[in-house]
């Protein structure tokens, strides 16, 4: 191991690692106090590609030189395929990189997070305030949805696709309620997504925290290129963290650390400190100080099928938003029922497919997505050796259960049932996937086939009350005195939907926290 420069050593009152969507937010938050000193560390740089704010060039962001680009295992359920899993190596993180969606989910995702802590700040009600705290949203002010907040929620009006209104009428026409947004409490139904934009471009949370004026503050220093190697521990706290830029291996000493680093490398860096399972840091090399045994356990992801694929009998005229335009939320087999959902189907007004099947031309198609909302498959996530640049270890176990195999048969059904509707009689030519399908086998023959990420991975630092639990309900690590972490490895149950709003309010919850002090 490099030794580090105590010449360059730096000193600060809380030290934040990873810029992210909750890092960001946590820094500009807690670096209000002119008194307390911040440092916060990416291993990143600014975000200076255009396509970043151009909303319909997300998909082609990923791979680029801001994007980890992690690899999985390969996946014995989805057809042996390894799955890219991007994640924003820049300030801002995945902010900088995902589909733009903004829902919070569903009020009984956040009760399970009660029962998992034991504390109610986890709760809808704590959190809601949380929430608009956070949003700017159109129909802010209604007691509901937040106003003047960092982030806009766009409600897209006349520039929504024909196709997305055709999806939302075939929803309706099922028995799927119409809704104003899937914020609001009520999360079933059928609505056009609401998505982090601003006059046609993305805010990412560095646009939207990391403002010009936060910046400015003399409190606050941002350390960019600068990869964090490892803790740096004495007794039950931690002193600091290891880190190297381009000059060479130096030192952040903090009071406080908190780990922001999402929910791939918050595990990773705890374990490469000797915090974690004791077997697996054995293997990879590293000693063990801490016993933590659900460091890198709980692994959790949201899959969407890619898809059920339809050929047009007229031109689809280009997404003027983000491609994947309306969500639809229900529970299986019944499209009228209430509650807490169970699958979703998904709007694409392009041809989204996964890598094994060949996409049509671009206006020749358009695709129905399909997944499970709560996968109750477990995955996790490990060093592979003692060292920052060896590769991680990421095993999501997709569709390890009977239960999320079958809802996905479900799903499936459900987007073959909206897809054939006759309220896409003005656009449905034909399907061209999966086609006819004989079995139980074959369903899940193109299940395999079709399903990708969803891009929410989050768990593997979970919190809760049990002796299992990673973090305490306050984010505090287990035997450690200061060290956080306060990011979506936290999430012990993955919500509804996409997850960028509950690590925005995780990441807002836990800033208070630490402003009161309470």
């Amino acid at each position: 191991m490099a030794s580090t420069d105590p010449d360059r050593t730096l000193h600060a009152d809380i030290a934040i690692v990873g810029a992210g969507s909750a890092g960001a937010l946590i820094a500009a938050r807690l670096s209000e106090d002119s008194s307390r000193t911040v440092v916060l560390i990416e291993a990143g740089a600014e975000a200076r590609d255009p396509d970043i704010w151009n909303p319909s060039a997300w998909p082609a962001l990923q791979g680029r030189a801001y994007d980890w680009d992690y690899r999985t295992q390969p996946q014995a359920r989805t057809a042996g395929r390894t799955h890219h899993w991007a994640r924003g190596k820049v300030v801002g993180g995945s902010s900088c990189l995902h589909a733009m969606g903004y829902m919070r989910g569903h009020p009984d995702d956040f009760e399970a997070w009660v029962d998992a802590t034991g504390d109610s700040r986890w709760g809808w009600e704590a959190l809601s305030r949380a929430f608009r705290l956070i949003e700017d949203h159109p129909l802010g002010g209604d007691g509901i949805h937040g106003l003047g907040g960092p982030m806009p929620v766009y409600m897209p009006g006349d520039e929504l696709s024909p196709v997305a209104r055709a999806f939302i009428e075939a929803g309706a026409a099922l028995g799927l309620p119409r809704l104003q947004g899937h914020s609001s409490g009520t999360m079933i139904g059928v609505t056009p997504n609401s998505l982090n934009i601003r006059r046609g471009r993305r805010v990412t949370v560095a646009d939207a925290w990391l403002t010009p004026t936060v910046r400015s503050r003399p409190n606050l220093r941002i350390c960019l290129a600068t990869r964090a190697q490892h803790l740096v521990l004495s007794g039950s706290r931690v002193e600091g963290v290891a880190v190297i830029d381009r000059e060479g291996p130096f030192e952040i000493l903090a009071d406080q650390l908190v780990l922001c680093s999402g929910a791939l490398e918050s595990p990773a860096l705890l374990m490469r400190s000797g915090i974690g399972p004791e077997e697996i840091l054995h293997q990879a090399g590293v000693v063990c100080l801490i016993a933590l045994p659900g460091v890198g356990d709980n692994l959790q992801d949201h899959l969407l099928g890619a898809g059920n694929l339809y050929a047009a009998l007229k031109r689809v005229p280009p997404s003027r938003l983000q491609h994947s335009e309306s969500m639809a939320y229900m529970r299986a087999g019944d499209f009228t029922a209430g509650g807490q959902p169970e699958i979703v189907v998904g709007c694409g007004v392009a041809p989204i497919v996964s890598e094994c099947f060949e996409a049509p031309a671009a206006g020749s198609a358009y695709s129905l997505l399909f997944g499970v909302t709560h996968p109750s498959s477990r995955g996790s996530i490990r060093i592979s050796g003692a060292t920052a640049a060896d590769p991680l270890i990421i095993d999501p176990a997709y569709l390890q259960t009977e239960r999320d195999r079958a809802l996905f048969r479900q799903a499936l059904e459900a987007a073959r049932m909206i897809g054939h509707h006759g309220e896409f009689a003005e656009w449905r030519m034909d399907e061209l996937l999966p086609g006819p399908l004989t079995s139980r086998s074959e369903i899940d023959d193109f299940i395999a086939r079709s399903v990708i990420t969803h891009h929410h991975p989050c768990g593997t630092c979970s919190m809760g009350a049990h002796s299992d639990a990673v973090v305490d309900a306050g984010l505090r690590l287990r035997g450690l005195d200061n060290l956080y972490v306060a990011d979506a490895s936290v999430i012990p149950s993955i919500t509804s939907g996409p997850i960028h709003a509950a690590v925005l309010a995780i990441a807002e919850t836990f800033a208070a926290t630490m402003v009161s002090g309470r």
